[in-house]
């Protein structure tokens, strides 16, 4: 296993202990994480105090265990609702009311649970250290941000200030004393009152406020853009605004102004006049596709690939018995009163025995959508031989395959573009450029009919931008107007949706934000079965089920191995 898989398989599988362990504390059952960040119901919840984000390289799996406390118990003892109507528009003063909140919720710990408390200390000042070693207490801001979060978390918890820090915070804490001490005491008093708690809390937010904006660390043009920077550098990001929109797009909104921003941030094409659909053998030379599939052979035969292991594999993750007519003739089984005539005139007859037929049949359609971005390029020969021999094989167990790809007919929009700027640039003026959809094999046809299209893979000439959300809902359709029982799309990506054109002309994450709606979508739907296979990379914020493959390291066989386990709802360890 490699680097970049035993990593992702490491953070999955203490985002798995982590979730169940949320789960159980906070008494919800649809809680998980997703692209590192905890869901609930399939629906990204915010992001909350800093502290609770470790990093797999730096922490240790107590701070995990810590931050998954810290999490079930804010799910637990805050009402988020409530959190939201109180908290301040100002981006530095809403960090600190939403810090406060976490630590009057972390304070709440029923004394039956001593460890969860000793989690929750441990992870903080773990958070503390970090940032005090990363130097971001060394500015005025930073310092005056980080005492106020350490003095605010003693007094809520009845916990001490972390050791180390604790000289560097008295001159500060002893300039904040006057200013909050009365707030300060009573957060302590009224922490099992949400709303009391949170007049105090309110009442320190605008303090520190206060001070930002009179600190010298802004300077006299960009202030508040300074003053949100300083916040970001001591919280780690800025906090979300709660609710639906907030939740996916990170902006505030009401009345009217939610229509209209809704409005521009649905997904839509500028023009779908070039879109275009493609057999894969009609976009290669007859002469040129039959090189691509010699070299796709070499390249099999190289692999020495145990198609007849992967054959068994899938037939018992897709075949179900099924009744289909008789075997007559047997020793044993139900009497064929045809044959009792045999017995007559042949005592010792024994074949008078009929059973009905069991044979497994696998009534599942499988889709490979492909990525054919410029940067699949390099997998290109790992990815076609793949896809190829799982083909071969599905076809070997009666289920139906279909190999897909998507990718854009121009570099940089295009005509598409070009049309845009006749028209006077509008903003935002969603996808961007000439979607081209790729069928290298269609579910209807043979492996042995379509092999030379399936060559295509290698073309080089056919790789260029990726809009993958409009692939995804193209592939999935396809697939729900099959009549099979079981049907599962393999979406093999290196990376997130990238169209220049598009991504330059519309809000940042236009497409990102497409690709997770339409999966979340079909996911909703339960009609198909996605799964994510990442080349060298994590695709968990876009699929729920995901997966990363390494071809430059794993082998044929083991590659075949962890997609099989992929679709069968496992992990190989």
């Amino acid at each position: 296993m490699t680097g970049t898989q035993a990593g992702v398989r490491r953070q999955q599988r203490i985002e798995e202990l982590c979730a169940a362990s949320i789960r159980a504390l906070a008494g919800e059952r649809d809680l998980h994480f997703r692209g590192h960040r905890l869901h609930r119901a399939g629906r990204a919840l915010p992001l909350f105090a800093a502290h609770l984000h470790p990093d797999l390289e730096h922490d240790d799996f107590a701070s995990f265990r810590g931050a998954a406390d810290g999490l079930a118990l804010r799910l637990l003892r805050s009402d988020g609702a409530l959190h939201a109507t109180l908290a301040p528009t100002a981006t530095a003063e809403r960090s600190v009311f939403d810090l406060l909140e976490q630590y009057r919720a972390e304070s709440l710990v029923p004394d039956a649970l001593p460890g969860v408390r000793a989690n929750l200390k441990h992870r903080h000042d773990a958070w503390s250290l970090a940032f005090h070693h990363a130097g971001h207490t060394e500015g005025a801001v930073g310092l005056l941000l980080y005492t106020v979060a350490q003095v605010c978390r003693a007094r809520v918890t009845g916990e001490p200030v972390c050791e180390e820090t604790e000289d560097l915070l008295e001159a500060t804490r002893a300039g904040l004393a006057p200013l909050i001490g009365s707030a300060l005491a009573g957060l302590r008093r009224e922490r099992f009152d949400q709303c009391a708690y949170a007049e105090h809390a309110l009442a320190i937010a605008r303090i520190v406020g206060e001070l930002l904006a009179d600190s010298g660390a802004a300077v006299e043009t960009g202030a508040v853009a300074d003053r949100d920077d300083a916040a970001r550098r001591v919280f780690g990001f800025l906090v979300e605004p709660e609710g639906p929109l907030g939740e996916r797009y990170g902006i505030a909104v009401a009345g009217r102004a939610r229509g209209v921003i809704e409005e521009a941030l649905r997904y839509h094409a500028f023009t779908s006049r070039y879109d275009r659909e493609d057999p894969a053998r009609t976009l290669v030379r007859p002469a040129v596709l039959a090189e691509l599939r010699l070299r796709l052979d070499r390249l099999i035969a190289a692999q020495a690939v145990q198609r007849t292991r992967l054959v068994q594999d899938l037939r018992a993750l897709f075949a179900r018995p099924t009744t289909g007519g008789w075997d007559d003739g047997l020793e044993e089984g139900l009497v064929d009163g045809r044959r009792l005539a045999r017995l007559i005139a042949s005592p010792a007859e024994r074949r008078l025995f009929r059973q009905e037929r069991v044979e497994p049949v696998a009534d599942a359609a499988v889709t490979f959508l492909i990525d054919c971005s410029g940067s699949m390029k390099a997998h290109a020969e790992s990815v076609a031989v793949l896809v190829d021999v799982f083909a071969r094989a599905l076809d070997d167990v009666g289920a139906a395959c279909e190999i897909l790809g998507f990718s854009t007919a121009a570099w940089n929009g295009g005509r598409a573009r070009r049309d845009w700027l006749r028209a006077g640039s509008p903003p935002r003026p969603g996808r961007l450029n000439e979607r081209a959809h790729i069928v290298f094999k269609s579910g209807d046809v043979r492996w042995r009919h379509a092999r030379t299209g399936i060559a295509a893979l290698l073309e080089s000439n056919l790789y260029r931008e990726g809009i993958d959300g409009e692939a995804v809902d193209w592939a999935c359709n396809r697939l729900d107007a099959r009549d099979e029982r079981t049907k599962v799309l393999l979406v093999i990506s290196d990376g997130s949706p990238m169209d220049s054109a598009t991504a330059l002309a519309n809000e940042p994450g236009f497409l990102d934000r497409h690709l997770q709606e339409t999966v979340a979508r079909h996911e909703r739907a339960g009609r198909v079965r996605i799964f994510g296979v990442g080349v060298g990379l994590d695709l968990s914020a876009f699929y729920r089920h995901s997966h990363v493959l390494d071809p430059g390291v794993s082998s044929g066989n083991a590659m075949l191995r962890e997609i099989v386990a992929l679709m069968n709802g496992r992990r190989l360890r």
